[in-house]
């Protein structure tokens, strides 16, 4: 059995049982809790720790074979109560397009000379925006962007001719999701300074867009469990989402 922290065997004190799963509600005033755990404690020299606004995240495995492309489970969502948190998004276009993607703030705009300077190296952005005419000039760069999940795509939104509604919408938060190969889905509700009313409304919003998007290949139980937790905090297993 690995060793635990102090840290963490204080949290998991605060969650209890492990398998028990327990309502929204309970569950994230449980990673607040939790969360909360540490936050006073100093370094040996004396010195604070800082406080960190910890994220807090739903993972969600699905009934579906991730091996088969008419199971995979991918798009983009807003959530009601945002995420807390300005995404870096760049835009792949030209002209008045380009000027207003960057009035709507993304930090990078144009063709050529940007697929350029990414396939130099530079991928220091989280979300790329892609006008549909542009795709052939940005489609060399499916190797670099595809493997990190930042290759536009029309599935999750990132392709479309609405380019700066697109880019406003992300940088303010709008959400890409993607099951993992073992059928999962991650994706962050907040902060843990969020109320527990708003990261509640958030989940229960990721859970209702996913249950509406389950690919017709997928038979029998879909969303088989449903977890909480925190950047630095054990999960917490939800009971009243499936």
């Amino acid at each position: 059995m690995p060793k635990r922290s102090v840290l963490y065997n204080k949290q998991d004190k605060l969650r209890g049982d492990e398998s028990a799963a327990v309502t929204f509600d309970i569950g994230l005033a449980k990673i607040k809790e939790m969360a909360d755990v540490g936050s006073d404690r100093s370094y040996k020299n004396g010195r604070k720790r800082k406080k960190i606004d910890q994220t807090v995240e739903i993972v969600m495995h699905l009934g579906i074979d991730p091996k088969h492309a008419d199971q995979m489970v991918r798009g983009a969502m807003s959530l009601p109560k945002g995420i807390g948190k300005t995404r870096r998004v760049i835009a792949f276009c030209e002209g008045e397009m380009a000027e207003s993607a960057k009035a709507a703030g993304a930090i990078e705009v144009g063709v050529d000379e940007l697929v350029q300077k990414i396939q130099d190296g530079w991928l220091d952005f989280d979300v790329a925006i892609a006008h549909p005419s542009m795709m052939g000039r940005v489609g060399k760069l499916g190797r670099i962007l595809g493997p990190q999940g930042k290759m536009p795509t029309p599935k999750a939104g990132t392709v479309t001719p609405e380019v700066e509604t697109a880019v406003r919408e992300f940088t303010a938060g709008r959400l890409e999701f993607r099951n993992d190969d073992g059928g999962n889905i991650h994706l962050p509700i907040g902060k843990v300074s969020f109320s527990v009313e708003d990261l509640k409304e958030n989940a229960e919003a990721v859970v209702k867009h996913i249950k509406s998007v389950k690919p017709p290949a997928a038979k029998g139980h879909y969303i088989k469990r449903v977890c909480l937790s925190a950047t630095r905090t054990p999960s917490v297993t939800i009971d009243d989402a499936a």
